[in-house]
């Protein structure tokens, strides 16, 4: 077993699954804090009890994420302590600016928003909400900018010691990678969110169809129930799902907007500064300016003469790299050989490579993974946009159809704009492969500020050791996203009333005692609410 490829398996496991919470994380606060300000401004209790709801989930879903967070800065030393050290006086600001910046930002405040309900004024309870939210798109930004610097390394020069010396911290801040990277994630974060909305109100609408609370007059147009004994199942319960519902869909449709408009940008700038992600996303051997609908070839090659081309659309990919229709793009062939002449045919014959010095460089990333993660993103992406104008169709009259297969296929839509997350990050880092931090070939770029994968890895450590800790982390994240899912099933099936203590509990009257101790049942509701 090679030490290398457990490593990138291990940092990968763990820094999917983290992201698995992150897109939800970042798009459900904006829109909870939507919810919360209608609240404020209209005072209509339908809002309120989204606001909680939502809440709920989102406090949940934050939570795991912290967890599952902790454990990628710790593999910066762990397994990649070389990596940490070529790249640690430009990696380190970002990182230190979103741990001691933005998530104490995040957390504090949210902090605030989860035990301030009733406590203190609505205007600061929900300005502390909106300082959350924010603080979480500014970690976000960080770690896309240490990110992007790997992708395109600015703002720095060659150190006496090979090291890399950040001389401009807002060129690295302001790296249009980094710009067009954040604007694409948020987009795609928007896209998770209006699908959870959409998806899980979507199973709500269905569910007081099929127990009978709401029916249908001759023309489908809704007419609202209610079940007086079951808490929160009232008329209001309806204009929470449907909301809900319709608002998620917007989200998506503008989120997948978002995304389309920020990907062409990110595609642009890919031709510039990656053309070798670029050419294989296609599957590009030679050069020319046609865009491959379908290709196929031996999964794992990356020898041009297993991929056959079936279905293209001549100068569409020259059209999306540089808005010239027919413009001629470099080929895998053509960069390959010049990848050879800047950067060498062999890895260098130096302690720091071990068993790698000496090997051929494989500068053609796996091209069936970024090929198909490349189709799979912008799939996924185009059918989720498609299926929020049909809901928006669907729910035009007030509720969504009884049958309970559309539902299910609702409850499993929420699961795409994940995968389509997912499949852009993955095509992102196996495309910059065989580096770890990508040449700069553009004029900003500074010579020798580069480095393969196989120098980044901490020296001495094992297949084993790497091996039992990818094995634990996996088995730990195992149980935490069974702990999330069980948690999130549990509180979508239990509504409004879960979220909402207060439902429980019969209003006070004059005569119940003290008036402080029904304050003191109303800050047990916070804690609930909390807990």
């Amino acid at each position: 077993m090679d030490p290398l490829d457990i490593a990138r398996w291990q940092f990968g496991i763990t820094t999917v699954y983290h992201f698995l919470m992150v897109p939800l994380t970042i798009g459900l606060g904006l829109t909870i804090a939507i919810m919360q300000t209608r609240w404020l401004r209209t005072g209509d209790e339908r809002w309120l009890r989204m606001t909680k709801f939502w809440g709920k989930l989102y406090l949940i879903n934050f939570i795991v994420g912290v967890a599952t967070g902790l454990v990628q800065e710790f593999q910066f030393g762990m397994a990649w302590s070389e990596y940490s050290r070529f790249v640690g006086d430009v990696f380190g600001a970002p990182l230190a600016l979103e741990g001691l910046l933005a998530f104490f930002v995040e957390s504090t405040f949210l902090g605030i928003w989860i035990f301030g309900w009733g406590r203190i004024r609505k205007g600061l309870h929900l300005t502390a909400l909106w300082c959350a939210v924010v603080g979480s798109w500014v970690s976000a930004y960080f770690i896309i900018v240490a990110n992007s610097w790997m992708q395109h390394p600015v703002g720095v020069e060659l150190g006496d010691d090979g090291r890399p010396v950040m001389t401009d911290i807002w060129a690295v801040l302001s790296n249009s990678t980094a710009i067009s990277a954040f604007a694409h994630a948020v987009m795609g974060a928007l896209v998770v969110a209006g699908m959870f909305l959409l998806g899980i109100s979507w199973y709500h609408l269905w569910r007081r169809r099929h127990d009978g609370i709401d029916t249908v007059d001759q023309a489908g147009r809704v007419i609202v129930g209610e079940a007086p004994d079951v808490p929160s199942r009232d008329k209001k319960d309806h204009g929470v799902w449907l909301t809900s519902l319709r608002l998620g869909a917007v989200v998506a449709i503008v989120g997948f907007a978002g995304t389309a408009i920020s990907g062409h940008t990110q595609g642009q700038l890919m031709f510039e500064q990656q053309p070798m992600k670029m050419a294989s996303a296609e599957a590009a051997c030679h050069s020319g300016s046609s865009f491959s609908i379908l290709s196929l070839g031996d999964p794992g090659s990356r020898d041009c003469n297993d991929v056959i081309t079936l279905i293209e659309v001549p100068g569409l990919l020259g059209f999306l790299a540089t808005d010239e229709w027919g413009a001629e793009m470099p080929g895998i062939t053509e960069l390959e050989t010049r990848y050879q002449d800047q950067y060498g045919e062999a890895i260098p014959d130096e302690a720091i490579y071990g068993e790698h010095a000496g090997v051929d460089v494989q500068y053609v990333p796996p091209m069936w993974v970024t090929y198909w993660a490349f189709r799979l993103m912008i799939g996924l992406g185009g059918i989720v946009a498609a299926a929020a104008v049909i809901a928006l169709w669907l729910t035009r009259r007030g509720t969504v159809p009884r049958s309970p297969w559309v539902m299910r296929l609702a409850i499993v839509g929420i699961t795409a704009p994940f995968a389509a997350n997912i499949a852009g990050w993955i095509f992102t880092e196996i495309g910059r492969q065989p580096f770890v931090v990508a040449p700069n070939p553009d004029h900003t770029g500074v010579d020798g500020v580069f480095m393969f994968t196989q120098a980044a890895m901490s020296p001495g450590v094992t297949a084993g050791e790497l091996l039992f800790s990818t094995i634990s982390l996996s088995a730990v994240y195992g149980v935490l996203g069974v702990v999330e899912i069980i948690l999130l099933v549990k509180y979508v099936r239990g509504g409004v009333a879960a979220a909402m203590p207060e439902f429980s509990h019969e209003p006070p009257t004059s005569d119940q005692g003290d008036p402080d101790d029904r304050d003191d049942d109303r800050r047990d509701d916070v804690l609930a609410f909390a807990y």
